[in-house]
């Protein structure tokens, strides 16, 4: 079996994709048309400086990965058994799932990075050598509550997202023992709740668009499973306030015997995350810890016994704070791995399950 995965914003570098625009010609000049300028140009010689922006990476790392499928499939004709894509990347593991056509991809990915890059006075920075429960403690403990993890890269290589200052108060609690800290160049709180505006804004944008279910699973970021077909867009949409769960992605996949990796795209930068997934979970001895096995086998029970009860449309209140009446807009899903959790109209975000309860029904 065989997995073809897309590398993400980060990964860009000036002189990316030098072989692929003139082999092939009709599809550049169609995502210069949408964009407005000249994709080789800004790859190649990147003469106003611009590759680094995030409305920019965006649109370029989705063409110079969806023009090396092109050439992949042209050169081998090898239609994988799964894709997968880390952030944007995701985008054109949907493209070679056929659930849009280039352009229309490169439409959303337009959008989406226009949406990101408005983003300010966020900041993300890589936390190495510690567990998510670490991570977790050391936030709380010093009242850090509205940071997000929002990258599970490894098991010990995780972005947290939040406020810049609040990265900033971060960064000395992580520079203690093995902890490294190191911050990323962004001016977004990316896969975080603080891209709240940007989720809502880009949903308007994506209910215009029409999409096909994926023909080749694919593996989402938010729930490290294959996409359900009816949920593509939601998924979409999720994904800038949810956490990429690239690890877990990776382990689910490697579940499967005999599966092999592929990079599709410019750079090593998932090859090299797959093989740090493969030494710590070689080193832990077993493929997850036995204190993180539990916890999403409940969540998946308890979002099973909520779905076979409760209908889209029903209505809750919180038991934690006044938010008054609240509509289910979703069905509930497990979030993080281990969090049951549904999406809700009235406060359009996700609450935990176990902090609602039901409205009576009116007689």
């Amino acid at each position: 079996m065989r997995t073809y995965v897309f590398p993400g914003q980060g990964a860009q570098q000036k002189g990316m994709g030098s072989a692929l625009f003139d082999e092939f010609a009709d599809l550049t000049r169609a995502a210069d048309e949408i964009l407005g300028y000249s994709i080789k140009d800004l790859c190649l010689e990147d003469p106003e400086g611009l590759l680094d922006r995030t409305q920019y990476t965006q649109p370029a790392m989705y063409v110079v990965n969806a023009l090396s499928y092109y050439r992949k499939l042209r050169e081998t004709g090898q239609v994988p058994d799964f894709v997968a894509g880390h952030s944007l990347g995701e985008y054109n593991a949907l493209l070679a799932a056929e659930a849009f056509d280039f352009e229309t991809g490169l439409r959303l990915v337009r959008k989406r990075g226009e949406l990101m890059g408005r983003a300010a006075g966020g900041g993300m920075a890589a936390v190495l050598n510690a567990s998510e429960p670490e991570i977790r403690t050391i936030l709380a403990r010093n009242g850090l509550d509205s940071v997000d993890l929002a990258n599970f890269n490894t098991p010990s290589q995780i972005v947290i997202s939040g406020r810049a200052e609040d990265i900033e108060a971060a960064k000395p609690l992580f520079q203690t023992g093995n902890h490294l800290f190191m911050p990323l160049r962004t001016s977004g709180a990316f896969h975080s709740r603080h891209m709240e505006p940007a989720r809502a804004e880009f949903e308007r944008f994506l209910a215009g668009v029409t999409l096909s279910e994926p023909r080749v699973p694919v593996i989402s970021n938010v729930t490290a499973r294959a996409y359900e077909d009816h949920l593509v867009k939601e998924n979409l949409t999720r994904q800038m306030v949810c956490a990429v769960r690239w690890s877990d992605s990776m382990e689910h996949l490697l579940e499967h015997p005999g599966m092999e990796f592929e990079e599709i795209g410019h750079g090593n930068v998932l090859t090299k995350l797959l093989e740090k997934i493969r030494r710590e979970l070689k080193s832990a001895g077993k493929a997850r810890p036995k204190a993180l096995e539990k916890a999403p086998e409940s969540a998946v029970e308890m979002v099973r016994k909520w779905n076979d009860r409760y209908v889209i449309g029903s209505r809750f209140r919180s038991t934690t704070g006044n938010y008054g009446e609240l509509e289910t807009a979703t069905e509930a899903t497990v979030l993080f791995g281990h969090r049951a959790a549904v999406y809700m109209h009235g406060y359009r975000g996700y609450f935990d399950l176990r902090e609602l309860e039901p409205v009576p029904a009116a007689h």
